[in-house]
């Protein structure tokens, strides 16, 4: 049993953030992903997209954004149940709850913050009437240990950044790498598009475009793909599969927790706290809705601020909490360290 003060369900920006506000505060979090990295969208979808709404930075990458935020909580040591799905919630009769996922593992927390973005992500699947009997037979839709493919002949489908990074990625690691768009153009950074071209120039990638893959050949695993390259058809050997369509957002399970429900978004109470309808569950980010919403990673770190102000009340009832300015007290972490406030900053507040 994992026990914290703050269980977060999703490790995206605005759960990460949650992190360093619960810090502030003294309270332990804890963070639950059904992806296998902290990110989210952030790192998952798009690494290498611009952001340009953070504040102080007139231009940030999703990737470097998640990066900063991982540096950022630190300090407050956060726990991380990773590549696993927030499955079933049980109110216990100290007020606390036990978070079970889908591979078993059981948290215990007073306060739940559900941060999932726009819910679990599931892979967006090519319509290959056989694929199903593939998976895990070599077709992936995730990427998750590169040396896997070690050695192993690879085909990568799709125009977005993760079929192009893992493309180059894996160029150095497989034995042949064949990246297939059903379009000429990509959707990825163009930095990524040039290391490709670059690479298929050198021999190390084949590039077939525009094409698609209609069907899979195997007894049992994957054995090779069957290409349509305009008017031709035919096939080729390779040992794994990858469609990297992205993931589609779907609430999951949480929608199944007793929580109000509106569009496919969690209801919450903005005037005060984002608490749902059950005392002790939040809704951080862009999973909740309540009237003016946007969904923006900047109003995430807002809620999230005013939710683990209110978290704090709820562990501490009879605790009188009076709030210091991180240019007068720093931030100190659990781990002992200290950033110290410069004085001068100090005298001049005091």
């Amino acid at each position: 049993m994992i026990k914290t003060d703050i269980l977060i369900i999703g490790a995206g920006p605005t759960g990460l953030f949650t992190v360093f506000e619960a810090g502030l505060l003294k309270l332990k979090c804890h963070l639950i992903d059904a992806l296998p990295q902290p990110g989210g969208q952030c790192a998952e979808i798009y690494p290498k997209k611009p952001i340009y709404d953070i504040p102080a930075f007139p231009e940030i990458l999703a990737g470097e954004l998640v990066d900063n935020l991982m540096k950022q909580i630190e300090p407050f040591q956060p726990g991380f149940t990773l590549g696993e799905r927030a499955e079933t919630i049980e109110k216990q009769d100290d007020d606390t709850f036990i978070v079970t996922t889908n591979k078993g593992t059981q948290h215990q927390a007073p306060i739940v913050a559900i941060a999932g973005g726009l819910g679990s992500f599931e892979p967006r699947k090519p319509p290959i009437s056989n694929i199903a009997a593939f998976e895990d037979k070599g077709v992936e839709y995730i990427i998750r240990d590169p040396e896997m493919y070690r050695d192993k002949k690879v085909v990568i489908a799709g125009g977005g950044d993760s079929a192009l990074d893992w493309s180059i990625f894996l160029a150095d690691v497989a034995s042949s790498v064949t990246l297939i768009h059903r379009r000429n153009e990509f959707r990825g950074a163009l930095d990524s598009v040039e290391k490709v071209q670059e690479l298929k120039n050198a021999g190390k990638i084949e590039l077939i475009t525009p094409a698609e893959v209609k069907g899979i050949i195997g007894d049992y695993n994957v054995e090779g793909v069957t290409i349509q390259h305009g008017e031709e058809t035919y096939d080729l050997q390779c040992d794994h599969f990858v469609p990297l369509f992205g993931l589609a957002p779907k609430l999951g399970p949480i929608a199944d927790w007793g929580l109000e429900i509106e569009k496919n978004a969690i209801k919450v109470d903005n005037s005060l706290d984002y608490q749902t309808n059950i005392p002790g569950i939040y809704a951080i980010g862009d999973v909740n809705t309540y009237p003016g919403k946007l969904k923006l990673i900047l109003c995430g770190f807002h809620e999230a601020t005013l939710m683990c102000q209110s978290a704090y009340q709820r562990i501490f009832p009879n605790k009188r909490y009076v709030m210091k300015y991180t240019t007068v007290g720093g931030v100190e972490g659990f781990d002992g360290s200290k950033k110290e406030a410069p004085k001068a900053v100090v005298k001049a507040i005091e």
